[in-house]
């Protein structure tokens, strides 16, 4: 473990269109380069005073007043540079989106402490190791491919951690799942961490807000394709949602059900869908304003091979039982 070094003290004075503004909510716009999160944390730790008091997050501001805030170091976990494979899919001075290839771990944790994309980060871009894990913003599963936004600098990190927050991030995915779909939906069920495996999420009343919202794009013997907006991300928030509706993607190694091979499948399909062991599911798109000009940034990018192929046989599948 390590520290990042103490940042030395700052003084603001509180503007006056704060005026009536709780303490933790103005803080939030005189320091955009710190978390709320990070700065109501701080306020209850007595690193924060207000005309030299000390108050609480709740605490209403006057404008005015001359604000002190010490921020502390944030204890990080040590992560060696290593070189991975990933491609850029965006990049300025303050955001880096990349396509994550399917089997690359996101962050160090038990088991997969090298060999991470947290670590291939650390070694294209060593300033990231000042940041909260590395600048990235959001995670996607081992098995799962596509889309990751990284914010470059602390400013960046901390204004696209809110546009997360805040749903200002369109996040679509591509996903083959098992059954055959009637047609699109939403999904809007409560997702928490299982009561009895702790590795496996599930759907739960008193879980959080959890809402998937799909649309059919193509349908199989025994399969779909969909398109997949998340309104939410919890952990394994797509997975954990289709298989509750009994329509687990194909090839997921812990939502799953048995694998489902179309009667009739030649030899060339039940290799492809017997070889995939990984959830089908692939993060396509993102949408989301920058953090430093609000200009609005698209980027796409196409399934991985391994998907496309099993897609392809899928459909040649399907126009040869339709014939």
């Amino acid at each position: 473990m390590t520290e990042k070094e103490v940042i030395s003290s700052q003084s603001v004075t509180v503007p006056a269109d704060l005026a009536g503004q709780r303490l933790d909510q103005a803080l939030a716009r005189m320091f955009p380069e710190y978390s709320r999160s990070r700065l109501k944390t701080w306020i209850l730790q007595g690193h924060v005073l207000v005309d030299d008091a000390g108050l609480r997050p709740r605490d209403i501001v006057r404008g005015g007043e001359i604000v002190r805030l010490k921020p502390q170091p944030e204890i990080v976990l040590s992560s060696e540079p290593e070189a991975i494979q990933f491609d850029t899919v965006f990049e300025d001075e303050q955001v880096l989106v990349i396509n994550k290839p399917a089997g690359l771990v996101v962050h160090p944790g038990a088991g997969n402490m090298r060999g991470t994309l947290l670590n291939g980060l650390l070694y294209r871009l060593p300033q990231l190791a000042e940041l909260p894990r590395a600048g990235i913003i959001h995670r996607l599963d081992k098995g799962t491919s596509g889309l990751l936004i990284i914010g470059k600098t602390l400013r960046s990190h901390t204004a696209l951690t809110r546009l997360l927050a805040d749903r200002e991030v369109s996040r679509q995915y591509l996903a083959i799942c098992n059954g055959v779909l009637t047609g699109g939906g939403t999904i809007d069920a409560a997702i928490g961490r299982h009561p009895v495996d702790r590795l496996r999420m599930s759907v739960q009343e008193r879980g959080k807000t959890a809402i998937t919202r799909y649309e059919v794009l193509q349908r199989f013997a025994v399969h779909t394709h969909i398109r997949v907006q998340l309104e939410t991300g919890r952990t394994h928030q797509i997975r954990v949602h289709f298989a509750w509706r009994r329509h687990p993607l194909l090839g997921d190694p812990v939502y799953g059900h048995r694998l489902a091979i179309p009667a009739g499948a030649n030899d060339q399909l039940q290799t492809l869908m017997r070889g995939f062991r990984r959830q089908a599911l692939h993060a396509a798109r993102l949408e989301f304003p920058h953090p430093a000009t609000g200009r609005r940034i698209v980027v796409e990018a196409d399934a991985p091979v391994d998907f496309a192929q099993l897609l392809a046989a899928l459909e040649r599948h399907a126009k040869e039982s339709a014939s």
